[in-house]
């Protein structure tokens, strides 16, 4: 089933952008995870629509992945199609991407356009494809003297699952700077949503009610001085070099922050500093993270997420929820 289902992909895809059973490990943040069936590398929006919807008649589970900066897949892997429109990051459309994006009469093609990991900048707005990168982004908005993302700069995921997330950090969130996102809608569709539709609060927006697809973004910031941006960007890049275990292998903040509550600090009152299942551990640093020490296996990973929130749970009768989205069986 899956050599025919890849030769209809060979109709919307080249071959090299189709990889049969590609370690997980390679793709997500917590460096662990077994095969998908499929992994796909979508470079535009027309290839998105035909790719979902080959994958839908064919009924094909499928999963959209962004940077995999939040996500633990499974040890055995995924029985299905992991569908990525991230590249090697934001990119100007002045570049020549490919050989499929050529420039005609010095201006970048539609294809160029349309690729989903580009990033344009025109007066107070940055538009952005779904896998371009937050870090990118906000490097652009600072080289344009454009404030107000500073806070996204040291975010490692991409718009898309920024959209997904209302991906947030130092009192910045994208609720705040988001003035349209173009989504793939189930029926094929697409469709723009103002920030009021996008239904955006902590840590959710509408596409975790409704199984749309990012395709694109529309940021509105507003002008600054580059000195001052570049400036806050490096004391926030500084508090979390202070602050995080950024030199493990992790997916960011495990859990949500509970109200009125910090999750890192339940955790280090349950005594929980370090505890540990092989290489997979809470993070002495920060126990808001577990993280992978160097060879821990997701099921390892998961098991300290679960002994972490029982024994919260257990001593403070606060029931901490995951931010980490788990793929696969477990």
């Amino acid at each position: 089933m899956i050599a025919d289902l890849k030769s209809q992909l060979m109709q919307i895809l080249p071959e090299e952008r189709i990889l049969a059973d590609e370690p997980m490990s390679r793709h997500c943040s917590f460096r662990t995870g077994g095969p998908a069936d499929l992994f796909l590398r979508i470079r535009t929006a027309d290839e998105l629509c035909s790719v979902l919807a080959l994958l839908k008649t064919a009924g094909e589970p499928f999963t959209v992945l962004g940077r995999g900066t939040n996500l633990l897949v499974a040890d055995g892997g995924y029985r299905g199609a992991v569908v990525t429109m991230t590249g090697s990051g934001a990119r100007p459309v002045t570049d020549t991407l490919d050989e499929e994006a050529e420039e005609t009469d010095g201006r970048p093609s539609d294809k160029v356009l349309q690729r989903l990991d580009t990033v344009t900048v025109d007066g107070v707005r940055i538009s952005a494809g779904a896998g371009a990168s937050l870090s990118h982004i906000a490097a652009a908005a600072r080289d344009n003297a454009l404030a107000g993302m500073e806070f996204a700069a040291g975010i490692p995921g991409s718009a898309g699952g920024g959209l997904v997330m209302n991906a947030g950090a130092y009192d910045g969130e994208m609720r705040g700077i988001v003035e349209t996102a173009q989504l793939l809608m189930p029926d094929g569709t697409l469709r723009t949503f103002s920030n009021e539709e996008m239904e955006f609060g902590y840590r959710r927006s509408i596409l975790k009610r409704v199984p749309a697809t990012a395709v694109s973004v529309c940021f509105v910031l507003h002008k600054g001085d580059r000195a001052e941006i570049a400036a806050r960007m490096a004391e926030l890049a500084e508090k979390r070099r202070a602050r995080q275990p950024l030199e493990y292998a992790s997916a960011g903040s495990t859990f949500k922050r509970p109200e009125g509550h910090f999750a890192g600090r339940l955790i280090m009152d349950a005594g929980l500093a370090g505890w540990h299942i092989g290489d997979a551990a809470v993070s002495e640093k920060h126990c808001g993270f577990v993280v992978n020490k160097g060879h821990a296996t997701s099921d390892e990973v998961r098991r300290v997420i679960e002994h972490v929130q029982e024994t919260v749970f257990a001593q403070s009768g606060i029931r901490l929820e995951r931010e980490v989205i788990y793929l696969g069986s477990f």
